[in-house]
């Protein structure tokens, strides 16, 4: 359902039935929620200080060979969007290695 790298490749689906109003119902799938790991429980592999011009996903091409990864470094400095990881130029962004 999703590429082997995706945030979401390990997570469970399930089905839920709503009504559609005719007295039908529909199936719609879903993932089920996924649990961010404490960032603590992860290894530093090393640290990254933003400058001018900075963009997660070259970040995350440059230190995990993956710029789909950038999902990882969001969960390990605690953020949703990955913009906030680099507006401020001189911030330090902890770059982890990847959980299996």
């Amino acid at each position: 359902m999703f590429d082997s790298n995706s945030r979401y490749a390990q997570l469970n689906t399930a089905n839920i039935e709503l009504p559609v109003g005719d007295g039908t119902t529909r199936t719609v799938r879903y993932v089920q929620r996924r649990i961010i790991p404490p960032p603590d429980t992860s290894l530093i592999v090393s640290e990254h200080t933003v400058t001018e011009g900075d963009r997660l996903d070259n970040i995350a091409a440059l230190y995990l060979d993956d710029p789909t990864a950038f999902w990882m470094i969001c969960d390990a400095n605690i953020v949703l969007r990955p913009t906030d990881l680099t507006d401020t130029i001189g911030r330090v962004i902890t770059i982890v290695m990847p959980q299996t």
